[in-house]
């Protein structure tokens, strides 16, 4: 099996302004920099923050990446943001997250076309997927995750000669996400181990093992150590816990002492 260096993502979500992002990040690098050769590190915070980060996160090695994109490159496209806008101040983009499914219709299609995007520019596609609760009650957790996936990837062809853009798929159940509730950590392990089934059946299992899949939901750091020693999750997707920089710092460390 092929071994993952961890990798811990942090989503601010619509939060801070830039000042107040500028000092959250100045705390979470000057907290990380005993540990920052042990695990990766991303930091996505609001797009109208990245130009102002990017200095400072090639000179502390902490990754960036931005939310959201547009599929498109330019055009009548209100308030939107371009992957051309972002590409040189960040290496990552979010897609497919729950609340931009929820929230603003965005379907497996749409998904589809904004990894396409991002990886046309050569940047790495950071895939959401995960159930609603009601989907988890009918037992339709792999069905959905399954189908997210498929689309998601649909007609993206990846080889040993590409795998510098490899997707991150994130195992973010719905029904977790910012209320406190977390999955059994037995049962998220069997289903990130399902993921990377479906992804062997994608393209093959050099390409599967090679992807790394993490877990998001409610994350923290008195629970952070009974997901990531688990062998199939390779990291976390942290959402509000990523705004208070000693949460966040103890999170990462705990990720590098107890990631198999």
């Amino acid at each position: 099996m092929f071994i993952h260096r961890p990798i811990v993502i942090a989503n601010w979500k619509m939060n801070t302004s830039v000042e107040e992002g500028e000092r959250l990040f100045e705390r979470i690098q000057r907290d990380l920099v005993e540990i920052k050769n042990k695990v990766d590190v991303v930091i996505c915070p609001p797009a109208t923050h990245l130009s102002e980060f990017k200095v400072q996160s090639s000179k502390f090695k902490v990754g960036l990446g931005c939310q959201n994109i547009h599929w498109e490159e330019e055009g009548a496209y209100t308030g939107e943001i371009s992957i051309l806008m972002v590409k040189d101040c960040c290496q990552y983009v979010i897609v497919g997250h729950s609340e931009r499914r929820e929230y603003f219709g965005e379907t497996d299609e749409i998904v589809n076309k904004k990894i396409k995007q991002v990886l046309k520019h050569k940047l790495i596609p950071i895939l959401c997927i995960g159930e609603k609760l009601e989907q988890r009650k009918q037992n339709e957790t792999k069905k959905i995750v399954e189908s997210q996936l498929k689309e998601g990837l649909n007609n993206i062809q990846y080889s040993i000669s590409n795998i510098q853009s490899l997707p991150i798929i994130a195992y973010e159940p719905v029904w977790a996400i910012g209320t406190g509730q977390t999955p059994d950590p037995l049962e998220t392990n069997k289903t990130c181990k399902f993921i990377r089934e479906v992804l062997t059946e994608l393209y093959n299992e050099d390409i599967a093992h090679r992807i790394r899949i993490l877990y998001g939901g409610s994350v923290n750091s008195e629970n952070v150590a009974e997901f990531t020693s688990r062998e199939e999750i390779d990291g976390l997707l942290v959402g509000g816990a990523s705004l208070d920089p000693g949460e966040f710092t103890r999170i990462v460390k705990s990720v590098t002492e107890h990631t198999q």
